[in-house]
């Protein structure tokens, strides 16, 4: 066992902009404005906090092609008001602030792991604790139930349709997108000096992610057409391509310099809207493409099973989250520190005179990520955050108190700003969501402004200290275990491969779609690898990483990858 200091440095080093900031941005805004303004003009403010549970619902599922978005958005909703109908039931049976606390501790500790186990991505399970937490502590009566959980179905409806307006414009976007990011990737790679060391290590191992994302992205495109098949076929024409660039070591001599520059054209026609351009592949790689037994080079590209399928065996939807929540999960000591530093943070904040610690809860929550180091920068981000976001709101506070329609404009100002600060740096965001939140609740339950102040205050600080304190006491153990589990898993994949490899040196022209799978499943089995010594080295206390066999099944891994682009690459001989 030993002791890893705490990082300080970067912990508000501001990063580039996420590419597609503003589509969840917009459509959060869109999706808010309309509810917000229809309550304005009936007089009935104090039911915002009821729909904008359903509204931010529009923040989700912007990384995912429109067939799987329209299928991932209901159950967004459906655990959204779910979540909501658990608290407003509680705070209409409850009359016991302390005892509430308990509750809305439990409820942040499911949304953290189903979030977590789920992969949902941004803004995961903080939106979820947000309404949930607010709702524990907004004065509730069992007849007022189905009005308020039927406006938060109606605001979720709506939001499905702005997330899914944009296919009527760009039916391919995000699967572009997604293939953009991975030809970039390659091109930043083939540009690096294989000599530099960790800076190259990082370039191929990003580019390594971006590839299996991007893949993983279009294995959600359906191809029940000719068009849709031809359209995502396509695609996958630019992703073999780019995965060619882990073949071997990168350089800045003429060939990879041309080839970068080639990758980095691509990549702005994917991203235009315009038509696919025309990459030329080897006959394995088509075959691989294709799934299909051919002796020639002239495929059929336009048919509706052709499209590369993923690698089997691996579970998918509700198995996969029972196997990612079943005991022993190394979720679980996550749930556990969620459940007790919120539960901490909510009592020590009433102690102290908060009479709705709803916000020490959000906070707590808000703090605990995959390790401790990400937890104690996430602690920083947020305390710093919080502080001058409450210096913003009551320098507005002259503003604010014009009326209903000002505080709708502020709040979807300050919607549209965390979207575009928060992937800059979490700190930054958290400028705009405190403001945002605090005016969200004020619709509802107007309090005076220096307790409002004072009360958030209080509660940031006592969130972030008592979370922070629950990840330094609560060790995620599992941690290491998980690398040792992912380390088999490599070892068996990698061990698959050479088989593969060894049964016949030379490439055939109907082992192209066994090939992709042998290579697909070895490249998820190295980012699981890689997520796992992510997370295990971010905890302060823990046991000794196996680092030793980590780098040899990562190096080892990353050859048998390149042997198998290669194999793919090379001419196969016509019978």
């Amino acid at each position: 066992m030993r002791a890893r200091p705490l990082p300080i440095r970067s912990t508000v080093r501001l990063r580039r902009p996420v590419d597609i900031w503003h589509k969840p941005a917009l459509s959060a805004v869109v999706a808010m404005a309309v509810p917000d303004l229809t309550l304005f003009a009936l007089g009935r403010m104090d039911l915002v906090l009821y729909t904008s549970a359903g509204a931010m619902c529009a923040l989700y599922g912007h990384g995912l092609p429109y067939a799987a978005r329209a299928r991932t958005l209901p159950w967004v909703v459906a655990g959204m008001v779910a979540s909501l109908g658990a608290a407003l039931t509680a705070a209409s049976l409850i009359t016991s602030t302390a005892l509430l606390v308990v509750p809305a501790s439990l409820l942040a500790a499911v949304h953290k792991m189903v979030c977590d186990a789920t992969r949902i991505g941004p803004p995961g399970n903080l939106i979820f604790t947000f309404i949930a937490a607010s709702a524990f502590f907004v004065p509730q009566q069992a007849g007022q139930l189905p009005l308020h959980l039927a406006l938060a179905l109606a605001a979720g409806a709506l939001a499905w349709l702005v997330c899914m307006a944009p296919a009527l414009i760009r039916p391919h976007g995000p699967e572009r997108i997604a293939t953009a990011r991975a030809l970039e990737a390659a091109a930043a790679l083939l540009r690096t000096d294989p000599g530099g060391g960790p800076a190259a290590a990082g370039a191929r191992q990003a580019t390594a992610g971006a590839v299996n994302a991007a893949w993983h992205t279009l294995f959600l495109v359906p191809a029940r057409t000719p068009a849709k098949a031809a359209a995502r076929t396509g695609l996958e024409r630019l992703l073999i391509r780019a995965e060619s660039a882990l073949e071997g070591p990168a350089g800045p001599g003429g060939a990879a310099a041309a080839e970068a520059e080639l990758f980095g054209g691509w990549a702005r026609e994917v991203r235009g809207g315009g038509p696919l351009p025309d990459v030329p592949l080897s006959t394995a790689q088509r075959a691989e493409l294709d799934g299909v037994v051919t002796e020639t080079a002239d495929l059929d590209l336009t048919r509706p099973d052709g499209p590369r399928r993923p690698a089997p065996g691996r579970p998918r939807g509700f198995r996969a989250l029972a196997a990612a929540l079943a005991p022993g999960s190394v979720l679980l000591p996550v749930g556990l520190r969620v459940a007790a530093g919120c539960a901490l943070a909510g009592w020590a904040s009433m102690a102290l005179g908060v009479g709705h610690p709803y916000w020490a809860v959000v906070t707590a929550a808000s703090v605990f990520q995959a390790n401790t180091t990400l937890s104690w920068q996430r602690a920083l981000q947020r305390t710093l955050g919080n502080l001058l976001g409450l210096l913003l709101f009551t320098a507005l506070l002259p503003l604010i108190h014009t009326g209903h329609l000002t505080m709708i404009g502020l709040a979807l100002t300050f919607q549209l700003g965390a979207e575009a600060w928060i992937t800059r740096n979490y700190w930054l965001g958290s400028v705009c969501v405190t403001p945002m939140a605090l005016l969200l609740t004020e619709f509802g339950n107007p309090l005076p402004a220096r307790t409002l102040v004072a009360d958030r205050w209080i509660d940031t600080l006592v969130g972030a200290v008592v979370g922070l304190a629950c990840c330094v006491l609560v060790t995620n153990r599992r941690a290491t275990d998980r690398i040792h589990t992912a380390l088999d898993r490599v070892d068996a994949a990698g061990a698959a491969a050479e088989r593969l490899l060894a049964s016949d040196p030379a490439p055939a022209a109907d082992d192209g779609l066994e090939t992709g799978w042998a290579r697909d499943r070895l490249a998820v089995c190295l980012a699981e690898l890689r997520e796992a010594v992510d997370v295990a080295s971010g905890e302060w206390w823990q046991h000794a990483l196996p680092e030793e066999r980590v780098t040899r099944a990562e190096q080892q891994g990353h050859r048998t990858l390149a042997r198998l682009a290669r194999r793919l690459a090379q001419p196969v001989p016509v019978a």
